[in-house]
């Protein structure tokens, strides 16, 4: 594999803390990424204050290395001006790149701020190139593509998107594709859209670990990965520490710059860093089987290095250095990095009438750099003999070159002062109810009276209802398989389709239906609403983190679709955990069960595929509670099916129409 048919990827490192921003540019980073004190998707990380932002991004620029700013959290509409404000200090500090979640931020951002790069995080789900288009016409110049993609979909993703993309090469997994888990928030209360995840995944189900993932590993595959054509390859571990960044980066460093593969050796030396009972590549390679699962063993915690032996040496840029102190002109200093020049000029020499500057004197003077980020060994000096200047102004000569360099190494920015508050564009259709079934057996004479927009599986439909739901995932080499469904449903007389992924709107809308944001899309303020009414939605289903309050935020049309019945999906899963946990009778039976410690049981179905998703064990039962709805512009509502047998969907229907309370007559809260 020749060097100059490949053209480098950046490696993008995770700085959780000054400590490891130091070690991942020691390490060799083209780029780092790390979060500032509020609005980013790992909370629990050192982050940053404002002095150690503004530090931080300079010390990255002064050695040439990328700052990319965390900006990974769901946003709510009373935060959208806090959020605005940190980030316009971002961006007059010079961070090279946001990288953002929240759809309706980031809009706000290409608006108000033009010339910063925005990156869609991989809480964004993006998984195919509709997906990345969808993004590049709204302004985003890099998406993190999903880390469930194999090795084909990659290429293709890469080949074919309109913006750069970026692939994580290695650290940990969400079982459950990125932006798409609801579990720690609706069980737990912590929110992982919003940075705080309690990691449910992590702890026993069912007699065993099926959620707990190995740490993904990609080193056995570089040189291959290398001719995928991704922009940048990432490295996860904001949580980790500086010898954890160091180690792994600086092993990632020299697979990129050796254009080839990990040795023996150097897997050992990353699994001392950190593993969970090894490493996968399983969702690369394809081999999506249990021998993915993996959690943090004590001979796991016992191989790992010990880190009081981690020390970053010096690691300061070399610069070059010109002065001239001639009688009868102004003293000046050149100093240049990497081909950019400044100079700084100060007093002019004198004739001494004793002690005259020396070689030696000036040179110690100017070549004091103290604890700046750069160092220089050596000065070219032109010194006339017997002239005099004192030594205070020579250091001033040498801060002010340096300060030169700093400001001329920072980007020119400008804010789009014209920027105005838009008004939100609403919906023209009324409140619909609308409910979703897993199948048209559960479709009772009254479901088809009581709501008006009724959704089944695209690939169960066959005319026994009005709408269709789209695969929450559908990657490129599955696009064709479900247009043809679509086409067939729309055939049989399917007119609405409920779309999860910003990926599917164009096809969806390709195809005539009228169409539906599910709550997969993540909404939770009135600018995500309004971008997602323009590109072509009738309404959109809220997240279901939001309280009733944040929900009345979003204004009537948006709010209107709320869930208001119905067990919520909590995981969306690449791997079948059925098949492992159950066998494969009861993955052909599409159902399988998840107990927790507490004996929760949490229902598991397959969609398109051998996908799962995970519902919840509670159901959430709202009939009881009208005037609070109403309160909150909750005007329509909607309905997830599951389990229920037509009968009980009646029973439903009668407890909303009556606002029942919640007994066992009504709803059966879990069924095993």
């Amino acid at each position: 594999m020749s060097e100059k048919n490949i053209k480098k990827p950046e490696l993008l490192a995770p700085a959780g803390s000054a400590e490891a921003l130091d070690a991942a540019i020691a390490g060799g980073a083209d780029a780092v990424y790390f979060g500032a004190s509020a609005f980013n998707a790992r909370m629990n990380a050192a982050n940053f204050g404002q002095d150690d932002i503004r530090r931080a991004i300079e010390k990255c620029r002064n050695f040439g290395v990328r700052s990319n700013i965390t900006f990974n959290t769901l946003i709510y509409d009373r935060e959208r001006d806090d959020a605005l404000r940190e980030i316009e200090f971002l961006y007059k500090c010079g961070a090279d790149a946001l990288i953002i979640a929240d759809l309706g931020l980031a809009l706000d951002v290409r608006h108000r701020f033009p010339d910063i790069e925005l990156h869609a995080s991989t809480q964004m789900s993006v998984h195919n190139t509709d997906g990345a288009q969808f993004l590049a016409e709204r302004g985003f110049d890099r998406v993190v593509v999903a880390r469930e993609l194999d090795r084909d979909s990659i290429r293709y993703l890469c080949e074919n998107s309109p913006v750069e993309t970026e692939i994580f090469i290695h650290g940990a997994l969400c079982v459950s594709h990125s932006g798409q888990c609801l579990f720690s928030s609706l069980v737990g209360g912590r929110s992982g859209n919003r940075g705080e995840c309690a990691q449910p995944c992590r702890l026993p189900y069912s007699g065993s670990y099926p959620l707990s993932l190995k740490d993904n590993c990609l080193a056995p595959h570089f040189s291959d990965l290398l001719t995928l054509k991704a922009a940048s390859l990432k490295i996860e571990g904001r949580m980790k520490s500086p010898a954890y960044v160091y180690g792994v980066t600086s092993i990632y460093r020299r697979l990129i710059d050796e254009q080839r593969n990990a040795t023996v050796q150097e897997m050992e030396e990353l699994a001392a860093l950190f593993s969970r009972s090894g490493f996968t590549d399983g969702y690369y390679t394809k081999n999506i089987t249990p021998s993915m699962n993996g959690i943090r063993t004590e001979n796991d915690k016992a191989l790992a290095k010990n880190e009081a032996d981690f020390d970053i040496k010096d690691g300061r840029r070399e610069l070059c250095a010109k002065a001239s102190f001639k009688l009868g002109e102004p003293s000046s200093l050149t100093l240049t990095l990497d081909g950019i020049s400044v100079s700084a000029c100060g007093d002019t020499p004198v004739p001494a009438l004793n002690a005259p500057l020396t070689h030696e004197a000036v040179k110690k003077n100017i070549l004091k750099f103290g604890s700046s980020d750069f160092t220089c060994t050596d000065v070219e000096l032109e010194l006339d003999e017997g002239v005099i200047v004192p030594v205070s102004k020579i250091n001033a000569l040498r801060r002010d070159a340096l300060a030169a360099l700093v400001e001329k190494l920072a980007p020119k920015r400008r804010i789009n002062q014209e920027a105005r508050e838009e008004a939100q564009i609403l919906s023209l259709y009324p409140p619909r109810k609308s409910a979703r079934f897993m199948s048209a057996a559960q479709i009772s004479d009254e479901a088809k009276k009581y709501f008006d927009i009724i959704y089944l599986p695209v690939e169960k439909y066959s005319g026994e209802a009005n709408g269709v739901i789209l695969p929450p995932v559908i990657f490129d080499r599955e696009t064709g398989y479900v247009r043809e469904m679509l086409r067939s449903a729309k055939e049989k007389g399917a007119v609405h389709a409920l779309v999860g992924n910003i990926g599917q709107i164009a096809l969806a809308k390709e195809l005539g239906f009228e169409c539906h944001g599910d709550f997969r899309l993540n909404v939770t303020n009135q600018r995500s609403v309004k971008a997602l009414l323009e590109a072509g939605l009738a309404d959109v289903i809220p997240s279901p983190e939001l309280t009733l309050v944040r929900i009345a935020d979003l204004g009537e049309r948006a709010s209107c679709n709320t869930v208001v019945y119905g067990r919520i999906p909590m995981m969306l899963l690449e791997k079948c955990v059925i098949k492992q946990i159950s066998g494969c009778d009861k993955c052909a039976q599409n159902k399988g069960v998840l107990t927790d410690r507490m004996g929760e049981s949490f229902p598991v179905y397959r969609e398109l595929g051998h996908r799962n998703v995970v519902y919840n064990s509670r159901v959430t039962y709202m009939a009881d509670r009208k005037r609070e709805l109403e309160s909150a512009k909750i005007l329509g509502g909607h309905f997830i099916f599951t389990d229920e047998g037509a009968k009980e969907v009646d029973r439903i229907i009668n407890a909303y129409t009556k606002c029942l309370p919640h007994d066992k007559n009504v709803r059966r809260i879990a069924k095993k």
